[in-house]
């Protein structure tokens, strides 16, 4: 069958085209920019059918996509009770972007910048703690509480010296310990 112009077009056009071996990999940088923009357009479209206003901001921090929604009135009910309906819509968000890219999502969900507000207590809490248990010598178990929260007191204990903090216990009673040892 006689090639038609239209064939030696699609064909040209086909061989003008990059094997996908010779497409430049996607950095790391590139995918969590792309992680918080899936994120924000579906963060978007929840508010939306929400009818809540907020602003999305989107940034990379520590290997992280971090989005934030900031500046509106009902924001607080997307907090929820101690950040439960946060760290639920933070898991569906995960989710959203993990459909969409095909890869697993470790992004931030900051919501009234109540996260922010937690780590500096939960940093404060863990200060704290450690230095009295640096006083005393008695080790301190702490409530349970979530891995965002446990991670950010494990920071704070593992900056003074002399004591430690290890995690125990099954989630969701999963709580950190505090005791005396480098």
């Amino acid at each position: 069958m006689p090639k038609t112009a239209q064939d030696e077009g699609t064909e040209k056009a086909a061989a003008d085209k990059p094997a996908a071996a010779d497409k430049p990999a996607v950095s790391a940088e590139d995918q969590l920019v792309r992680e918080g923009d899936i994120a924000g357009d579906y963060l978007e479209r929840l508010l939306d059918v929400l009818d809540y206003d907020g602003d999305i901001d989107l940034d990379v921090e520590a290997g992280r996509a971090i989005v934030s929604i900031d500046g509106g009135e009902d924001l607080d009910k997307l907090v929820g009770e101690r950040g439960a309906v946060l760290e639920a819509l933070q898991e569906l968000t995960r989710l959203a972007v993990q459909q969409t890219s095909g890869n697993r999502s470790r992004l931030m969900l900051d919501i009234a910048g109540w996260r922010q507000a937690r780590r500096e207590e939960l940093t404060d809490l863990g200060t704290r703690t450690a230095k009295d248990v640096l006083s005393t010598g008695e080790s301190v178990r702490l409530r349970p509480m979530t891995p965002f929260e446990r991670k950010v007191v494990h920071d704070a204990v593992a900056r003074v010296r002399g004591v430690s903090s290890e995690s125990e216990g099954e989630e969701p009673r999963r709580q950190v310990v505090v005791f005396r040892g480098a």
